[in-house]
């Protein structure tokens, strides 16, 4: 197959309600496409302070100013969705007209924000869908509701039309993958890209000059309540005269931040737990993974949960640093029993009892370090760039069929088994 020097490149635009760079993701596949000779366009959230357009060599990034949505009822977030669609609707309709994109590619979420690229699609463009994660079990999960709720129901049916709408899509684990198709997506059109880390931004650093007067836990990345710091808060309060150096270390910002420093101080640990400053630069961030003794993934379980995989798990394995990790139905599949410290989610004492063992053993956490590489091998994005390309590439190069001999499912589906296990 082509790649897409020899094509001489083609022009994409991605599409993403999220603030980049700082969504990995999104980072990873743009970078990609840029150094397979393609131009990008990426339209995305602008956050104070930032430019509306910023050039990077074949790269430019086109921000719009959205109302947050964080911190509300369903009818904020449904707003912010909304204004966002309809402004990139509108930018990718002019920039298809000026520049002819040849694909668009839409990062969930919301799904629905597929159909943003309604006229480029129809007027020749390929879409690829990055169904990040599952809209129905996030919604029921964040507003604490039940699966079986009507607006469930309309959430997941607009999930299975925005599936359909797009000419392929991927997905970054296994279960997401499985969900979909019993929804009643066609297997054919879903493969598995997962979220292994940049090994040019997350890397080992020899030697890490770890503190002997610290035991340090980090966690980084959006901070929301769903992510169970405040499990790992806890569990620091009940360690804090067993194990006097240790140390809980976050990096990030998100609406639970300002909860999770009262509740230190309340506990009596605001000298153990120490927030960072907002987003840190990337260069920032790895020094302090590197520096860290453990690194720290509290996830609460929830049906959204045991689909997803949390990021930062990658890039903990990939700088060599061992991970206490919370217990979900993702992270047991994919690793099993051996890679990770695991515990209960949101289960302070036995997150305090994982602590403990990493902190008592250090063989053992070289061990469960090692372990983790060695089962990640296929995740990294080495190998994932691969699969993205490959998909990619396969919409720039295959015609898309006559309408006439399309039908909504696949009679003889070949489904796509994702990364091995």
């Amino acid at each position: 197959m082509d790649d897409g020097n020899a094509r001489g490149g083609s022009r994409i635009c991605v599409i993403r309600q999220h603030y980049v760079p700082q969504d990995t993701r999104v980072l990873r596949e743009v970078t990609a496409l840029v150094r397979d000779g393609h131009e990008v366009d990426v339209i995305c959230v602008r956050k104070p302070g930032e430019p509306r357009r910023e050039r990077r060599g074949r790269l430019v990034i086109r921000r719009l100013a959205v109302p947050r949505g964080a911190g509300g009822g369903p009818g904020r977030y449904l707003a912010a969705y909304a204004w966002f669609f309809l402004r990139a609707a509108g930018l990718v309709t002019v920039l298809h007209a000026r520049r002819r994109y040849q694909l668009v590619q839409v990062n969930t979420l919301p799904d629905v924000l597929v159909f943003a690229a309604l006229l480029p699609r129809m007027s020749g463009a390929r879409l690829l869908l990055d169904l990040h994660e599952c809209m129905p079990e996030f919604f029921a999960t964040k507003f604490r509701t039940s699966t079986r709720h009507p607006a469930v129901r309309v959430i997941a049916a607009l999930e299975q039309a925005s599936i359909r709408f797009a000419d392929l899509v991927i997905t970054p684990t296994v279960q997401l993958r499985t969900t979909f198709v019993d929804r009643g997506a066609d297997p054919a059109k879903i493969s598995v890209v997962m979220d292994g880390a940049d090994e040019e931004v997350f890397h080992p650093i020899r030697p890490a000059r770890r503190d002997p007067d610290r035991f340090t836990l980090i966690s980084h990345g959006t901070i929301e309540e769903r992510y169970g710091l405040d499990t790992a808060i806890g569990a620091v309060a009940l360690l804090r005269t067993e194990i006097p150096e240790l140390e809980l270390k976050i990096y990030g910002d998100g609406t639970d931040r300002g909860r999770l420093r009262r509740l230190a101080a309340s506990l009596g640990v605001a000298d153990r737990v120490h927030f960072s400053d907002g987003f840190v630069p990337f260069d920032e961030l790895v020094r302090a993974i590197a520096t860290a003794d453990v690194g720290l993934v509290a996830m609460k379980r929830d049906e959204f949960r045991d689909l997803t995989l949390a990021s930062k798990i990658f890039d903990f394995i990939v700088m060599g640093v061992p991970a206490a990790v919370s217990r979900t139905r993702s992270v047991e599949e994919t690793f099993g029993e051996d890679c990770f410290e695991l515990f209960e989610s949101d289960e302070t004492a036995d997150l305090a009892c994982a602590i403990r063992r990493l902190y008592g053993d250090p063989g053992h956490r070289a061990r469960l370090a090692a372990r983790a590489v060695q089962v990640a091998e296929p995740y990294r994005w080495l190998h994932q760039r691969a699969r993205y390309l490959a998909v990619v590439n396969r919409l720039l190069t295959t015609p898309r069929p006559p309408r006439r001999t399309r039908a909504w499912r696949s009679t003889t589906p070949t489904p796509d088994r994702g990364a091995a296990h």
